[in-house]
């Protein structure tokens, strides 16, 4: 394994990010250091040493900035501070120059589709009239129909119903593409990029390493607001659309993302990553020409299926995507928005096998890629009852959606009876289960073959052995249900068996595998896959 002492922050290293992986920290339900049941700053500083034992390369911080938590830190008061809830901007720089001396990078969320309802912006639109400068800074617009009492248009909220508010005794209505109390900006208001910019050389001058742009095909809004042609599920998956959503991927965003990179490039060795959820390989390509994004979140692995046939066309759109730009592909399986892996692929020990297979395949790609906390301990997703919950996708859908609690359950730390050393106290934001004692990361540090133990063997591989150089990607012939590629150049060979019976390994020195390989030389099982070297 890793050891401490090998790992150092190179700071002229440019393109550190090109192979990195990256660790989502959701914070809320990361570690809590004051005891009051929700995950902070301090929590994370504490448990540090753990991610690099892990062999991460970087942080992604979920929002920390001051909220009413609607949205729990999507919706922002206020971008420069730190909300009390999570500690304080001498807590957030304690954080940041121990996960350097740690040889951790640390990126942070930057939302810029929307504020809360609580901004200082939006409260003095609220009281300002219609035309003035104050409402400027957001999307306000005259009802339809008599009065005014219809919506602008029929776009609908992500979270569910109108993507419009009325303001109370007034005609006028504001646009909010998620909760009401998100309102969505202005990107026409020179203000908002002004203020935008402000935001980033706040952070940079603090030491974060980069960016996750939060809804990165948002932001800009087709001229005129024309109406949606037809309606979209609730939180719809990138595979649901079909390019003609009016809501998403105006040609203005692409200014934006230039405005972005340009403040980056003024600062060395910092990497901007775009949340881009389009359906067309094309599209997405316009987000990481030069001058824009140094990377973007493409979520057609994660929204595979378990099969051969899936995976291999969502590793292919990836590498298509990106073809001719400057950025590397992106991998990514899990993250806060998502049911975990485990659950999506079966759930229970089948669920686990697949998981733990996909996350080989996942690693064995070239370029970034994106773990979610948990994903190494192979958490499920929780069943929780109605009563707890508090995603906005709950009460916004009629409560016919359940949302995105049952990925957010705080990780378990240690064994014996919950809450598992997240916590002093067993009163945690969202209730953890009663069985979780052998998911802890003590149970399975302990226990060559967990899943943690896989994780790590699988990132020493990543960041040590010889097979993971080359950035082009080559199919073997497989049996159906099956996949097999080589990295070209390192001569790293991934397969994996997503069929119900065994099969034969490719020819060369196995590396890591998913699940037992026993005896030696025997066919690979279903639900598993394997490194190996030619």
């Amino acid at each position: 394994m890793r050891r401490a002492d090998d790992r150092h922050l190179a700071p002229d290293d440019e393109a550190w990010w090109r192979n990195a992986v990256f660790y989502q920290v959701y914070i809320r339900s990361f570690a809590d250091a004051n005891g009051d049941g929700v995950g902070d700053l301090e929590g994370v500083r504490g448990r540090l040493g753990y991610l690099e034992l892990l062999g991460v390369d970087a942080l992604w911080l979920t929002p920390f900035f001051r909220s009413p938590m609607v949205d729990h830190g999507y919706d922002v008061s206020d971008p420069r501070d730190v909300d009390p809830l999570f500690g304080d901007l001498e807590t957030f720089d304690r954080l940041v120059a121990d996960a350097h001396r740690h040889g951790l990078r640390v990126t942070i969320d930057l939302v810029p589709n929307h504020t809360s309802d609580r901004h200082e912006w939006f409260q003095a639109a609220v009281t300002a009239a219609p035309g003035g400068p104050e409402r400027a800074r957001y999307l306000f617009r005259d009802g339809r129909s008599f009065g005014g009492s219809q919506p602008p248009n029929n776009w609908t909220s992500v979270f569910g119903g109108p993507a419009w508010t009325r303001l109370p005794g007034a005609d006028q209505w504001y646009l909010h593409l998620f909760a009401p109390e998100q309102p969505d900006l202005n990107w026409e208001n020179p203000e908002v990029a002004a203020d935008l910019e402000r935001t980033l050389r706040f952070w940079l001058g603090r030491g974060v390493d980069g960016f996750r742009i939060d809804v990165a095909h948002g932001m800009a809004k087709p001229a005129g607001l024309p109406d949606m042609p037809h309606q979209v599920g609730v939180c719809p998956s990138l595979l649901e659309r079909d390019g003609a959503d009016p809501r998403f991927d105006a040609d203005g965003v692409h200014d934006i993302h230039r405005m972005i990179r340009k403040v980056l490039d003024e600062y060395p060795a910092r990497v901007a990553i775009g949340e881009i959820r389009v359906a067309d390989d094309a599209a997405f390509a316009r987000y990481v020409r030069p001058g824009e994004l140094h990377l973007g979140f493409n979520f057609r692995l994660l929204e595979a299926d378990f099969n051969a046939d899936s995976v291999r066309a969502a590793i292919e759109h990836s590498l298509v995507a990106v073809q001719g730009s400057p950025a590397p592909a992106t991998w990514t399986i899990s993250n806060h928005d998502t049911v975990r892996p485990v659950t999506r692929y079966g759930g229970g020990e089948v669920g686990l096998a697949r998981a733990r297979a996909m996350a080989l395949v996942q690693l064995a790609l070239p370029g970034p890629a994106y773990l979610y906390n948990g994903d190494e301990l192979g958490l499920p997703n929780v069943e929780l009852p109605d009563w707890v919950l508090q995603d906005p996708v709950w009460k916004r859908s009629g409560h016919t959606e359940r949302g995105r609690d049952g990925c957010r359950i705080p990780l378990p730390w240690e064994s014996g009876t919950s809450p598992y050393g997240f916590s002093a106290t067993p009163g945690t934001w969202l209730p953890m289960p009663g069985d979780w004692a052998g998911r802890t990361v003590e149970a399975q540090l302990e226990d060559p073959s967990s899943t943690l133990s896989l994780y790590r063997q699988a990132l020493e591989l990543r960041q040590r052995h010889t097979a993971f150089t080359g950035t082009e990607v080559e199919w073997y012939g497989a049996p159906p249900g099956c996949l097999a590629f080589r990295r070209r150049g390192g001569g790293l060979v991934c397969a994996l068996n997503a069929s119900g019976a065994p099969v034969s390994l490719p020819a060369g020195q196995v590396l890591l595998a998913s699940g037992p390989l026993r005896p030696i030389g025997d066919p690979l099982p279903p639900d598993t896959a394997v490194w190996l070297k030619e």
